[in-house]
């Protein structure tokens, strides 16, 4: 035998075993989850699927570095070489393992998406419970990843014997370290906060700076505004806590609409209001619980008129009230085209051709 492969022959060995229980583990995780799809596949259930999608990648990860560290001892490798192995496989499972508990919180965060969903016409609950668990699921994310680094270092024995200096400066450090962090902290915070008291929910209508818009997406530190325009507006998650917004869904999604016109004092309002009424029962944007008109305001030239109508959402409620608006116009202008705004002037000191009063 070569007597340069005779003196590699026992490392040889022994990563042929590890390497062999990898592959063990491997076909045996490719086996277990053929059988898990296919069953997902005849369960016709998209949380199954979501399940065996999301879990097979960090499985596969547990069940080979489990494997490599069942098959060290019979390895027969040196006692600081399996050391070494079997610390990088203690890391590696840490990371496996916290990987497979973000995959878990997906699964949670498809089953609800499944469960309540957005795309119906009365989705309070539905953006009740979706905002939670998205908030939630990245907070969960943040503190899994804390745990899981802070468990990675403390498997190195250099780390842990510095406790004690560590917890002498652990006041100047806490405080330099909470002063850098303050900003990420508060949005955090404020993430817990929007979580538990639902100022704001997923597809709710706000105006954020005079910016009317839909919560598109809740991050950890900021929240998307996807406004009416396409445009999209990045606001910090500690803004919804310390400024006012204006939510037009916070309980329910209809709305009152409003139209103004104006017009002469000639106008006959009775009439006026039967044609908004006739206006209001001939569209399918109006939900048939709220109509009005009324005088509102007086001007020298006009009187102002105020058309009140109710509609299902915000953006039926802008239609609606672009629709009653044209056809209020198109009304007066067809039915009582003298009653439009007009302006009154007396004229003195004109020659009319008729003879004035003898100065004598």
């Amino acid at each position: 035998m070569n007597p340069l492969l005779q003196r590699w022959m026992p490392e040889l060995v022994s990563a042929g075993i590890l390497v062999g229980a990898a592959l063990v583990a491997v076909v045996l995780h490719a086996i277990f989850f053929f059988a898990a799809r296919r069953i997902a596949r005849r369960s016709a259930t998209p949380l199954d699927e979501s399940f065996v999608r999301r879990s097979r990648s960090p499985a596969r990860a547990i069940l080979v570095l489990a494997a490599v560290l069942l098959a060290l001892p019979a390895s027969g490798l040196a006692p600081h070489t399996a050391d070494l192995v079997r610390h990088l496989c203690g890391l590696g499972l840490i990371a496996a393992v916290a990987w497979g508990v973000v995959a878990l919180t997906a699964v949670l965060e498809d089953y609800v998406s499944l469960r309540y969903r957005l795309d119906v016409s009365d989705n309070l609950a539905a953006r009740q419970v979706q905002t939670r668990i998205r908030v939630l699921r990245r907070v969960a994310l943040v503190v899994v990843g804390v745990v899981a680094i802070s468990s990675a270092l403390m498997t190195f024995p250099s780390i842990r014997h510095l406790g004690a200096s560590l917890l002498a400066s652990a006041g100047l450090a806490g405080l330099v370290v909470g002063m850098a962090a303050r900003p990420a902290l508060s949005n955090l915070i404020a993430g817990l906060q929007l979580a538990v008291a639902e100022p704001i929910r997923i597809d709710d209508v706000v105006v954020v700076n005079g910016n009317w818009g839909r919560i598109e997406e809740i991050t950890t530190t900021y929240v998307v505004v996807r406004i009416w325009d396409l445009r999209r507006l990045i606001v910090p998650l500690s803004y919804f806590i310390e400024q006012p917004v204006e939510n037009w869904t916070r309980q329910t999604a209809d709305l009152l609409g409003t139209v103004l016109l104006y017009a002469d004092y000639t106008v006959p309002v009775e009439q006026v209001r039967g044609a908004l009424h006739e206006i209001l029962k001939g569209t399918s944007r109006w939900d048939g619980k709220v109509w009005n008109l009324q005088v509102t305001n007086a001007s020298e030239h006009t009187v102002e008129l105020r058309a009140l109508m109710s509609a299902p959402d915000s953006g039926t409620a802008w239609d609606l009230r672009c629709e009653v608006r044209e056809k209020l116009i198109a009304y007066l202008q067809a039915h009582h085209p003298g009653c439009l705004p007009r302006t009154r002037a007396e004229l003195r000191g004109v020659d009319t051709g008729v003879p004035g009063p003898d100065p004598d």
